[in-house]
């Protein structure tokens, strides 16, 4: 039994949604339900009622959840008061980030690492990619978080992660169903693209290009929240990173399913290359690192037992 799954069970509980809190430990729905059917085994209890909807915690399931946040607690504070020794970590980390990713991962990553160094503070600012570029150069922003980080002598690039994409479209669409998705399906299908000078577009259009596939690109906007939106009104179908689609997944409002094109949305983090940063900007750059560096070890794995099936072997895209 490992600290991270019941870290994983308590997010599940709180949320009271296994494709939540799977989403905020970087695994796949199945992943989460499999750790904490374990967990039922190996404490001879169950911990939640799955034949109700929404689930139901039990009773032996909510005592488990409070002895579960005082065990993380307890070892967050023990890994904060194991620095007591050094100099104390305080100061302000500035944040540039693409809409998706500060929506979607650094808001998480802000509350941790305010927890760990209460004399620091994170501001976060969500901005469009050529302005975290800006932001960074300009001195605005410590650090950029964003997909498709770009070549600057200037500028050090730090990868993080690489997001697997998916079909997605409205419930009704005739694809909705489908296991897997081929890229000729596409075919003169509506689409909702990003904007064509964004590095994400170009992508897209690159794989879809690479397999003699046109879309007819209906709408384009610079912002995968808008994008969703449009999807969700049923005005086309688009290709986005399958976990910025995993709430609404969840309440039906959209579906995702894999491709049979291995495309994926490498995301980064940007700093000044000789600027001298601060021990509270580098720490915070650690923790991100740390972050993905868990995602890489159960990322792969998971994402292809939820498709059922290998990882296909394409080359990934990057921009």
């Amino acid at each position: 039994m490992h600290l991270e799954t019941l870290r994983l069970y308590c997010d599940v509980v709180r949320h009271r949604s296994f494709s939540r809190g799977a989403e905020d430990n970087f695994v796949t729905q199945s992943a989460a339900s499999q750790a904490v059917a374990q967990l039922e085994a190996q404490l001879g209890v169950r911990l939640i009622d799955r034949s109700k909807r929404p689930f139901v915690v039990t009773a032996e399931g909510a005592a488990f959840y409070d002895s579960c946040r005082e065990i993380l607690e307890g070892w967050d504070r023990a890994k904060a008061a194991a620095g007591a020794t050094r100099a104390r970590v305080g100061g302000t980390v500035r944040v540039a980030a693409i809409y998706s990713v500060g929506l979607h991962d650094v808001s998480r990553h802000m509350q941790r690492f305010m927890s760990l160094y209460p004399e620091t503070r994170v501001l976060l600012e969500c901005l469009h990619p050529q302005k975290v570029v800006e932001a960074v150069l300009n001195d605005e922003a410590d650090v950029g978080i964003m997909s498709y980080p770009p070549t600057n002598r200037a500028l050090s690039v730090v990868p993080l992660r690489e997001e697997p994409m998916a079909f997605v479209c409205h419930p009704s669409h005739r694809l909705a169903d489908s296991t897997l998705v081929r890229a000729s399906d596409l075919a003169g299908e509506p689409f909702v693209a990003f904007d064509a000078e964004l590095a994400i577009r170009k992508a897209i259009d690159r794989a879809l290009r690479q397999v003699n596939v046109r879309v007819n690109a209906v709408m384009a906007f610079d912002n995968i929240e808008t994008i969703k939106q449009a999807v969700i009104i049923d005005a086309g179908v688009t290709i986005l990173p399958r976990h910025t689609v995993q709430g609404e997944v969840g309440v039906g409002a959209l579906r995702a399913v894999p491709l049979d094109i291995a495309l994926y949305r490498p995301v980064g983090l940007i700093h000044r290359r000789h600027k001298a940063m601060s021990q509270a900007v580098t720490r915070f750059i650690d923790l991100l690192k740390q972050a993905s560096e868990k995602v890489a070890s159960v990322g792969t794995s998971a994402l292809a037992a939820a498709a059922g099936k290998p990882k296909p072997t394409a080359e990934v895209l990057h921009e």
